[in-house]
């Protein structure tokens, strides 16, 4: 072993490689016998390409560049495609991000629009899409702008025509609901085609506060009748419907404090653990039902499994390798693409992504009938040797009053170095976005980069992050800025009070909800030297005025309060209006496309740091949107922050520029 400080250790972990593996599959479906997929390109603009895995075990990517399928619907987007098999060949339609549309594509020619362009605004926008072959249909959610602003928006159930119809002419999408709900999902349809589920919810309601689960009958002319709310409200969660295959009606519900399923109102597994979760993007599936009866299930809690539910024993048998972590997509081999269509051989095929800590997000099969699971697609490679990979700690912190706080800690790592006998390393404490949502226990290479070298980092699920119930949810209602910055400066300072970091040397990073924790931390503690605040939220009062987009646009009401009865909060909690209270370097990161957080919030803020003489850097990146997708610009942010480390810390890595600091 060789002796040497940390932030010195070579590491074959470098920038590029972690911008490669950044991303994940998604949005997983059939088509006829094979299982079809997203996956993310980032060395080709940071576009997402459909991947189908053939029969005979290859894969392809279906579309090449530009083709990019991704929904831009609620900003986040949501399922982007589905498809079937039309005389064994594949029938599939998908959304375009560059211009929205919706497209029809199969084996024999280039894909072919079949919606129109409107210049209205952000246009016209699909998401969630159900093929109905029989009635020559897609159905699916459209978003449609009405004006400039970003709240000018509607959205409606609509059916849009396969034969291209629709192509030049909007007055060719049938409108299959009125927009008397500000947001909706995709609609289900049970088994005998007389009947369409879908949830929806209203400002200021985010949909993990309150949903409506909607029951609406299809009528023998393809209209929906006068929908009903049969679950939900403004305390209660649904976070998906489905339809099992002998027509009952499928849910998630929050109603005791966890997400469970439920059976026609009946609960299925009651259990103070979670088969929901955050409907950030429309089209997460926490269950699929099979023809059996058995229902296929990701769930836990503060973690996530694939599983297999029985409804009659209330047992689910979860799915033997490696895999501790499951993300919100399921598709069953068989499931209905169009009605009448008896199942096939060898239903029980349950396709799933899954990941661990030694392992990145790949493709897992599950047997039904066997019960074993197999890697299919996106299979992770090792790309360099495994001894470097972070060996995380699962912890549990107390924090003020007593509550728990749940975190990751991932101590320095290397199979050949170790540092000096008294020297304690730096570390980084990590906030997630959202924030209602969590860090996931799973291989990440940008966590790697820096614990290979000799950086600690501690993942911290603070108080309002998901997986560990409602209770824990709500700990953030109206305490955003409060319970997010002191849940992650008690982790800090425990990992310090008991030898584990240096106290000197701790860090606060985060991107987007944990730009904004990382921001107000640094306004109002001094436990961190340094920060690194990616395309934040930094101005309470700008975004709760209509500075971000419509699906977040009164998410604040919840976390902060209503804007018109306490505005002083706003202010007050605002790192823009306390830029004056930083004394710590920081990195600013930023995309100039970004419309979630704007770029005009970092640069107000920076306004604010004129004349404080205080150490930073703010690297604005065109081209880029809200979440970094291009392999290029991770890889000058990942650089940039290791040396904005090296410098405040005084460290030495190697082979990594120099980041010029303006004061």
């Amino acid at each position: 072993m060789e002796t040497l400080a940390y932030g010195s250790w070579p590491s074959p972990i470098d920038a590029a490689l972690a911008a490669a593996h950044d991303g994940h599959p998604e949005f997983v479906g059939f088509v006829g016998d094979e299982a079809w997929w997203t996956e993310p390109r980032p060395t080709e603009g940071g576009r997402r390409t459909l991947v189908r895995r053939r029969t005979d075990g290859a894969t392809e990517s279906v579309l090449p560049a530009p083709w990019n399928v991704r929904s831009r619907v609620i900003e986040y987007g949501g399922q982007p495609w589905a498809g079937t098999a039309v005389d064994g060949e594949p029938l599939v339609v998908f959304v375009n991000f560059v211009d929205q549309r919706l497209y029809r594509y199969g084996p024999d020619g280039d894909p072919s629009p079949l919606t129109p362009v409107s210049l209205v605004g952000g246009g016209l926008r699909w998401a969630d899409p159900v093929l109905l072959l029989d009635r020559g249909e897609v159905w699916c959610v459209l978003e449609e702008f009405t004006g400039d602003g970003p709240s000018d928006v509607r959205r409606v159930l609509a059916a849009v025509p396969l034969d291209g119809s629709a192509a030049q002419d909007r007055d060719a999408v049938r409108e299959l609901t009125d927009a008397r709900h500000r947001f909706v999902t995709g609609p289900r349809i049970s088994p005998d085609g007389r009947s369409a589920a879908w949830l929806a919810w209203d400002h200021p309601r985010m949909p993990w506060d309150g949903t409506e689960l909607l029951l609406a009958g299809v009528r023998a002319d393809g209209t929906l009748g006068e929908p009903r709310t049969i679950a939900g409200g403004p305390e209660e969660s649904i976070a998906q419907v489905d339809w099992a295959h002998d027509g009952a009606l499928l849910y998630t519900s929050d109603r005791t404090g966890w997400w469970n399923l439920y059976r026609d109102g009946a609960p299925l597994c009651p259990r103070e653990e979670e088969f929901g979760g955050p409907l950030w993007k429309l089209g997460h599936r926490w269950f699929a039902p099979l023809e059996s009866g058995l229902i296929a299930v990701v769930h836990g809690r503060g973690a996530t499994a694939l599983g297999i539910l029985d409804p009659e024993t209330a047992e689910v048998v979860d799915a033997a390798g490696p895999w501790t972590e499951f993300a919100p997509t399921l598709a069953v081999h068989g499931e209905r693409s169009e009605r009448g269509v008896p199942p096939p051989e060898g239903w029980g095929r349950v396709v799933a992504v899954g990941a661990s800590p030694r392992s990145a997000h790949e493709l897992v099969e599950l047997d039904t009938r066997t019960g074993r699971a197999r890697v299919i697609g996106g299979g992770h490679d090792d790309a360099v040797d495994p001894a470097y990979y972070p060996e995380p700690q699962i912890r549990t912190f107390t924090g003020p009053a007593g509550r728990d706080i749940h975190a990751h800690v991932y101590p320095p790592h290397h199979p050949t170095c170790v540092a000096p006998g008294d020297e304690l390393p730096p570390y980084v404490v990590w906030a997630h976005g959202g924030p209602t949502s969590r860090a996931p226990l799973v291989l990440d290479l940008a966590i790697a980069y820096f614990t290979s070298r000799g950086i600690g980092v501690v993942e911290v699920n603070y108080g309002g992050s998901t997986g560990h119930g409602r209770e824990y949810r709500n700990r953030l209602r109206e305490q955003w800025g409060v319970v997010d910055v002191e849940d992650c400066a008690a982790v800090a300072q425990a990992l310090a009070d008991e030898g584990t970091a240096d106290r000197d040397r701790l860090a606060i990073r985060g991107g987007s909800a944990g730009g904004w924790t990382a921001a107000a931390s640094l306004t109002t503690t001094d436990v961190y030297a340094r920060g690194t605040i990616v395309y934040p939220i930094l101005d309470l009062t700008g975004w709760g005025e209509g500075e971000t987009h419509d699906f977040e646009a009164q998410y604040l009401e919840t976390l902060v309060g209503p804007l018109a009865e306490v505005p002083a909060r706003y202010a007050e909690r605002s790192p823009t209006e306390h830029a004056d209270r930083i004394t710590a370097p920081f990195l600013l990161l930023q995309g100039l496309d970004d419309v979630i957080c704007p770029p005009a919030q970092c640069e107000r803020f920076l306004t604010r740091m004129e004349g404080r003489r205080v150490p930073h850097a703010y690297l604005a990146f065109e081209g880029e949107g809200h979440g970094f997708r291009r392999a290029e610009t991770m890889i000058r942010a990942l650089e940039s922050e290791l040396s904005l480390y090296a410098q405040v810390f005084v460290l030495n890595p190697l082979g990594v520029p120099t980041l010029e600091l303006d004061k």
